[in-house]
């Protein structure tokens, strides 16, 4: 528990602004509560407490100001930061997240998490870890481990609990503040060293060898292979053995390098026999995802996805197509067509296959994560013209988003406006698209966007069917990403007649 007594209670009015209804969570340093908005109603954070010593507290501010800077759809949004000076209390206040720990999760479910689900978990682990470390000035964690990952109904992961996350200072050979968890915190959390990227990723190793041995080890011991479940791929042994190596420069030294190996590992696993390790290697890039995302209702996201989809088959294979919405009907009436089903006879499965592409309708979030961890090259996610918190955040971590928008010259406008709405979040690796746009349109939007990938796509009335001028917009789309093979079609309008 905080060695100091918190001054708040239930109805305290911090910030003069939030008021506390209920302790979330205790901790060495710290206590989080849940406290309501009292300028907009209904809203709910999670508020930190904490203890500074008056000596330390120009770097608190300066962390603080840091973590408020970051933006990342599987980290909490902090919101505010204020001192209380009398007291030496220090608050950030954060989203609150619904859901419950990754270690309350293991204690329901006696240290047993699904075996299909750890490797996404890594990966989205390891998605935020990247985007931390990368950063300009870098952000190490410093405390990763089970009771700071949330998991929320849909089975997403969230980072919480930024209170001793800090920047990495190159000039520096050791931490001025050596803090971490026992059995999670890397050796040089201790006083040998300064942590860094490195760090992170040992804790990243401890999590994953807790997951595996069902909640008895996080750290390598001698023997600790024959504690770790029998079910899970064994090519995950070398790579947490590597995560966990007591000299950092003998870890895996960046989120990138991990990812890349669980990913190759992963797949000459599964490769067929007499294949050597060398073409498994070159053949597979891990599992990408793309995300369509239309700006409104009637722009074409549905077809462009199916569109997509089919170009990446004819030259992959292995391509599932999700349709993201529990309600939509699209790819119902396309099951119907492919299956001969009467009309409005829904069938018993949800998948079905035209030409090597897996169709996935009506579809939940907790449905992509399982997907994650299958053999897929490619996952489609059709997210219609939806932006809401759910698809938003979908399209926000893709691989490859696509924001497919109306060609037309009074419509162009509407995806400057999308653009605008989320200028708080990285748009590098976005790539709009606008059906039957005009090439003065095109340069135009190019030109206030500052941005590059801005395609028009040309007329094609059968996504399914091969098109040259779609081909060729797509093959620029997806330059050096995949390799030329193509497969027979299945052409939808014919089918019909």
């Amino acid at each position: 528990m905080m060695n100091q007594p918190s001054r708040l209670e239930f109805g305290s009015i911090v910030g003069e602004r939030y008021r506390i209804i209920r302790t979330l969570g205790l901790g060495g340093m710290s206590r989080v509560f849940m406290a309501e908005d009292l300028k907009l109603p209904g809203k709910h954070w999670a508020v930190k407490e904490s203890i500074a010593d008056p000596k330390i507290m120009k770097i608190v501010r300066t962390e603080a100001e840091m973590l408020i800077s970051l933006s990342h759809p599987r980290l909490p949004r902090i919101v505010d930061f204020f001192e209380y000076p009398p007291s030496g209390a220090v608050y950030l206040v954060m989203d609150y997240i619904e859901g419950i720990t990754l270690e309350a999760y293991m204690r329901g479910y006696q240290g047993y998490i699904p075996q299909e689900q750890i490797i996404p978990l890594a990966l989205q682990v390891l998605d935020v870890l990247d985007y931390l470390h990368t950063r300009q000035l870098p952000v190490i964690y410093r405390d990763l481990k089970p009771a700071n990952i949330m998991l929320t109904p849909e089975m997403e992961f969230k980072l919480i609990d930024f209170g001793i996350a800090r920047s990495y200072k190159s000039e520096l050979d050791q931490d001025t503040i050596k803090l971490g968890t026992v059995g999670f915190a890397a050796p040089e959390q201790y006083g040998t060293g300064q942590t860094d990227a490195r760090s992170d990723l040992y804790s990243l190793g401890a999590l994953l060898l807790y997951l595996c041995t069902g909640g008895k080890y996080s750290e390598w011991t001698a023997g600790v292979e024959g504690y770790i479940r029998g079910e899970l791929p064994r090519h995950l042994i070398p790579i947490i053995r590597k995560l966990l190596r007591h000299h950092p420069e003998e870890r895996f030294q960046s989120a990138e390098e991990v990812i890349e190996e669980l990913r190759r590992s992963a797949d000459f696993q599964s490769a067929q026999p007499g294949k050597s390790m060398s073409n498994a290697s070159m053949d597979y890039a891990g599992t990408r995802v793309v995300a369509v995302l239309g700006v409104s209702s009637g722009s074409g996201a549905t077809h462009t996805a199916i569109a997509v989809s089919h170009y990446l088959a004819r030259r992959t294979h292995s391509v599932a197509l999700v349709e993201l919405h529990s309600t939509a009907k699209a790819f119902a009436r396309l099951q119907e067509v492919v299956e001969g089903i009467p009309v409005g006879q829904a069938s018993s499965s949800r998948r079905f296959e035209v030409d090597g592409v897996h169709y996935w309708r009506q579809t939940s979030r907790a449905d992509v994560i399982s997907l994650l961890g299958g053999s897929y090259r490619f996952i489609v996610l059709d997210l219609g013209n939806g932006q809401d918190n759910e698809r938003l955040e979908e399209f926000l971590r893709a691989d490859y988003p696509l924001v497919v928008g109306s060609g037309a010259e009074w419509r162009v406008q509407d995806i400057t406006g999308l653009a605008r709405s989320l200028q708080r979040h990285p748009q590098n690796k976005w790539n709009y698209c606008l059906p039957l746009a005009s090439s003065e349109a095109v340069r135009r939007l190019r030109k206030e966007l500052e941005h590059d990938k801005v395609f028009t796509l040309p007329f094609h009335s059968d996504p399914f069917e091969q098109d040259d001028e779609m081909d060729q917009v797509l093959d620029e789309l997806f330059r050096g990403v995949i390799t030329d093979t193509r497969k027979k079609r299945f052409g939808f309008l014919k089918r019909q007649h």
